[in-house]
C-alpha cells in the first residue's frame, strides 16, 4: 500500500477568515466559562500562572466579553464576576490558598441555592397573586 499524499488529506486550514475569527471565539469563549469554576481558578493560581505578566495581560483583554454583545452568549455569569476579580493582584494571590478556594465555592454555591428566593421578589409575587391574598372569585 502507498503512502497517502498530504497533499490530498482534508486538512483543516485557518486560512479562512472566518474559520479563524469562529475558532478564536470559541476557544476565548470556552476559556472564559471556565472561569467560573474556583477550583480552575486555584489551580491557576497553584500553578503561578496567575502572576505572569503576558496571563495577566491576556486577563485584562478578556474583559470584552462583558460588553452586551459578547456577554449574551456566557452561560455561567459567575465567570464575568471571577474575570474581574482576576483583575486584582489581592485576589490573584489569595486565591491560591485553599480557604479561599472554598470560600468562594461556597459563596458561588449560596447564590446559586438562593438566587430565586430573593425575599423581595417573594412578598412581590405572592400580593400580585390573587389566590394569595384572599381575592378568589
Amino acid at each position: 500500500m502507498m503512502a497517502s499524499d498530504p497533499a490530498q488529506s482534508p486538512q483543516v486550514t485557518t486560512e479562512d477568515p472566518r474559520a479563524a475569527n469562529r475558532e478564536k471565539f470559541e476557544l476565548e469563549l470556552e476559556f472564559v466559562q471556565s472561569l467560573a469554576n474556583p477550583y480552575y481558578l486555584h489551580s491557576l493560581a497553584q500553578q503561578n500562572i496567575l502572576d505572569q505578566p503576558a496571563f495577566i495581560n491576556y486577563l485584562e483583554y478578556l474583559l470584552y466579553w462583558k460588553e452586551k454583545d459578547y456577554a449574551r452568549f456566557i452561560h455561567y455569569p459567575h465567570a464575568l464576576h471571577h474575570l474581574d476579580l482576576l483583575q486584582h493582584a489581592q485576589f490573584r494571590s489569595e486565591i491560591k490558598k485553599d480557604e479561599w478556594r472554598e470560600y468562594l465555592n461556597q459563596k458561588q454555591y449560596d447564590h446559586w441555592r438562593t438566587w430565586r428566593d430573593h425575599p423581595g421578589i417573594s412578598v412581590a409575587l405572592r400580593a400580585a397573586d390573587p389566590q394569595e391574598s384572599g381575592m378568589q372569585s
